[in-house]
C-alpha cells in the first residue's frame, strides 16, 4: 500500500467523483483544497490530511485514513476516509433539500406552465380571497 497518492486518484478511488477526469477538473477549478489552499491534480495526499471538497451548496470535509489508488467497493469507503464535515454545513444541506421543489417526483421533467402557475399561486397567494370586516 502506498504512503502517498495523487489527489485525483484518491478522490476517484474513495468514490467522491465518478471518474478520475472529473476529479482532476474539480482540482483545476479550485474546488478541492487542503488547509484552505487550492490543489493541482498532481498534488499528493497522505494519511491524516483533511481534504475539503466544494460541491454546492456545501463544503464537505474528509480525513484520509488510507492512501489508495485503486477504486474500492462502496462498503469499504469507511475504511478509506472519515467524514468530518461540520454540522453547520450539513444543516445547510438539509435546508437546501427542504427548499427545493416539494412533491416533485424525480424524472418527471421540467415543470409545465400549469405547474408554474399553481406554484406561483401557492407562494404568492391572492389577497383578493380574504375579506376582513372590522367592527368599530
Amino acid at each position: 500500500m502506498a504512503t502517498e497518492v495523487r489527489i485525483d486518484k484518491w478522490l476517484w478511488a474513495a468514490r467522491l467523483f465518478k471518474t478520475r477526469t472529473i476529479a482532476a477538473e474539480a482540482c483545476k477549478k479550485g474546488r478541492i483544497s487542503i488547509a484552505g489552499s487550492n490543489l493541482k491534480a498532481s498534488r499528493t495526499v497522505k494519511v491524516g490530511d483533511i481534504i475539503e471538497v466544494r460541491k454546492p451548496p456545501i463544503t464537505w470535509s474528509f480525513k484520509v485514513l488510507q492512501a489508495i489508488d485503486h477504486r474500492v467497493g462502496a462498503k469499504l469507503v469507511t475504511d478509506i476516509m472519515e467524514n468530518v464535515t461540520t454540522p453547520e454545513q450539513l444543516e445547510i444541506l438539509e435546508l437546501s433539500k427542504i427548499a427545493g421543489f416539494v412533491n416533485r417526483s424525480k424524472g418527471t421533467g421540467r415543470p409545465t406552465k400549469k405547474d408554474r402557475r399553481v406554484l406561483e399561486d401557492f407562494t404568492e397567494g391572492s389577497d383578493d380571497d380574504f375579506e376582513f370586516e372590522f367592527d368599530f
